[in-house]
């Protein structure tokens, strides 16, 4: 059911003439009941014709009025939506269906495809200047792990649900390979040691830590966009 009904209300008010002198206008504040609700409102008896402001209308009704073209819509909400008054016996609540727990919020989704990226954009950075031989320093790496480190406070924070909280977890687990894995390279890159990395265009690729972050990373866009938890031994 749409939470209001639509209607455009018609009024037709009549009145009995007789007595009416022509001509006459009376303005009074008048007792209205609309839809059930009771109010007061400026009512004016023109020649036996009565007028009601439409404003008034929706505000005693608990609605809303609008403009379309030349029509006036008003809205109110079903009478079984109001809230109980004195004698008014509440419907029977229907049973609701236990929450997710495994469900992950919007938010924590957007923070956590962000990390995701900046993740990504650390270690192919990384594995790029590896191959090509180019210089790399702690201070250059440093760089690319204070952002996804600031990117995964983020997510962090964002977490609302238990489903983001524990992929909150594999978010830093991962976090920790990819830090494991570049303190590696910049080892092998100080003491000289890259060249197996520079010869074969696969050997980093191939890499046992690699392929689990790899794996991972593929994971983890998986279960975001899946909008659910689910856990895997390679984030581990």
């Amino acid at each position: 059911m749409k939470r209001y009904s639509r209607s455009i209300l018609l009024l037709v008010l009549t009145a009995v003439l007789s007595g009416a002198i022509f001509g006459e206008t009376k303005q009074q504040q008048r007792n209205v009941m609309v839809n059930g609700q009771s109010g007061t409102a400026e009512v004016v008896d023109q020649n036996g014709r009565l007028f009601v402001d439409v404003s008034a209308l929706a505000s005693i009704g608990k609605g809303s009025v609008s403009f379309s073209g030349p029509g006036i819509v008003l809205m109110f909400p079903p009478v079984a939506s109001r809230p109980a008054t004195a004698g008014t016996a509440e419907p029977p609540a229907a049973a609701s269906e236990p929450p997710n727990r495994s469900a992950l919020s919007q938010e924590f989704m957007k923070a956590g495809i962000e990390e995701i990226a900046r993740l990504r954009e650390w270690a192919t950075t990384l594995a790029s200047a590896i191959r090509g031989g180019y210089g790399v320093t702690d201070e250059w790496v440093n760089g690319y792990r204070d952002q996804a480190s600031q990117s995964l406070q983020l997510a962090e924070a964002a977490a609302s649900t238990d489903g983001d909280r524990n992929a909150a977890q594999l978010l830093h687990h991962t976090f920790d390979l990819v830090q494991q894995w570049s303190d590696k390279l910049v080892v092998a890159k100080k003491s000289m040691d890259t060249a197996k990395y520079t010869t074969s265009p696969n050997a980093l690729r191939e890499d046992p830590l690699s392929q689990k972050i790899i794996t991972c990373g593929r994971f983890l866009a998986q279960m975001l966009g899946s909008a659910t938890f689910q856990d895997d031994a390679s984030c581990h």
